[in-house]
């Protein structure tokens, strides 16, 4: 049975967007939303502050949507401001798209007891609690304890396997082997 481990966000992502007042790179988001009612449509944007100079930003979630339209329950989350919710809606390619932004996650990995068996052979299904695109050669590294130079070297001499491609980056779920 494959070892276990799964990637998970720790809190919300940077947002990767220029400032247009001081240049800046990234905003951060506590998870705020704007609901404005115009009759019977609805615009909800998600708020984010400049990391430099504090400028609050809106990203576009729902444009002149009707009120029927949008889920009460969804509405109520957005009406209480759930982090949850914005970290789903911040996982959409369409809201992210819409606005012309790129997201910086930070996360953690969760190897369960199995990082002392990366010693031997080990077959690793990780899964991905969120869409985190992570290079698997940091995400072995940092799960067997390894440095990055070890676990290219590794996968140059056939070692490690899988049917992902190991290069790049991933942020779905995979499954790779470890002979030693």
């Amino acid at each position: 049975m494959p070892d276990k481990w799964v990637i998970e966000p720790v809190g919300l992502p940077l947002i990767r967007r220029t400032c247009h007042v001081c240049g800046s790179q990234t905003f951060r988001t506590s998870g705020k939303f704007r609901v404005n009612a115009n009759h019977k449509l609805l615009d909800v944007w998600l708020l984010a502050l400049c990391t430099g100079c504090g400028e609050t930003t809106k990203l576009t979630v729902m444009e002149r949507i009707n009120v029927r339209s949008i889920r009460t329950e969804v509405l109520e989350r957005m009406h209480d401001n759930d982090a949850g919710l914005a970290a789903e809606l911040l996982q959409d390619p369409g809201v992210r798209h819409r606005n012309r932004v790129a997201l910086d996650w930070d996360w953690r990995l969760d190897t369960g007891e199995s990082a002392q068996g990366c010693r031997e052979a080990v077959d690793v299904s990780v899964r991905f609690a969120a869409q985190i695109p992570v290079r698997p050669v940091r995400l072995i590294a940092e799960g067997c304890g390894m440095s990055r130079s070890e676990v290219d070297r590794l996968i140059a001499d056939g070692k490690i396997v899988s049917t992902a491609k190991l290069s790049g980056k991933v942020s779905s779920d995979f499954t790779f082997t470890l002979k030693r």
